[in-house]
């Protein structure tokens, strides 16, 4: 996908500030520091329009980007950093539930995990609690530049292990810092979202009367 406009619109605390435009939602779920925010400025190839922070958890709501009035990216909070008090994990996990379980323009989760890592339990959970209700997620493992291309196949078997991942649930490595798995991380978020172009279908000729 050719990204020719994106724009932050909103960082939205509850429905009533949600976008009303019916486009597609992508959202994106992962822990604290593990490069949300560095995906979506590779994917739209700006850098600094989702902000990175070095202290973690300083997202607290749904970050709205608005790509090519064609879709939106929802950057979740970060989950599994102790330092954000339980109440304030209890008020952000409240918001997150009601946005997947009711959002109506929500097409796809990606799940941004490190590749360099295995699962932690919050991504294990998470995982689980989108395969129980049923919601389309996609895995997405960062940081693939920083392992070696040898050691790929070993951390993807690892992650996938970890997780049970479903075979019918798709996983993409992916490197903010070199753009490996940005075009099949695209292609699969237009087909998922009904984005796809159509083929043209051929011109009509007008049959000659007999």
């Amino acid at each position: 996908m050719k990204v020719t406009q994106a724009e932050f619109v909103i960082s939205a605390v509850g429905p009533d500030q949600y976008p009303v435009d019916a486009l597609p939602e992508i959202a994106l779920a992962g822990r604290s520091n593990v490069g949300k925010s560095s995906l979506i400025n590779r994917m739209i190839n700006r850098k600094n329009l989702a902000r990175t922070s070095s202290t973690p958890g300083k997202t607290q709501h749904l970050n709205y980007y608005r790509i090519n009035e064609e879709l939106y990216f929802v950057d979740f909070p970060g989950y599994g950093y102790a330092k954000v008090s339980k109440t304030q994990r209890q008020v952000w996990g409240k918001m997150i539930e009601k946005y997947l379980l009711e959002r109506e323009t929500l097409k796809l989760v990606l799940l941004v995990v490190d590749l360099r890592h295995p699962p932690t339990k919050d991504d294990e959970l998470m995982y689980d609690w989108l395969k129980h209700y049923d919601i389309p997620v996609c895995i997405v493992a960062t940081k693939a530049d920083k392992i070696p291309k040898t050691r790929w196949q070993k951390h993807v078997k690892q992650m996938k292990d970890a997780l049970l991942l479903r075979k019918t649930d798709a996983f993409i490595m992916f490197s903010s810092e070199t753009g490996v798995g940005r075009d099949e991380l695209w292609a699969h978020i237009t087909s998922v979202s009904g984005l796809e172009r159509e083929e043209p279908l051929p011109a009509k000729t007008e049959q000659n009367p007999e």
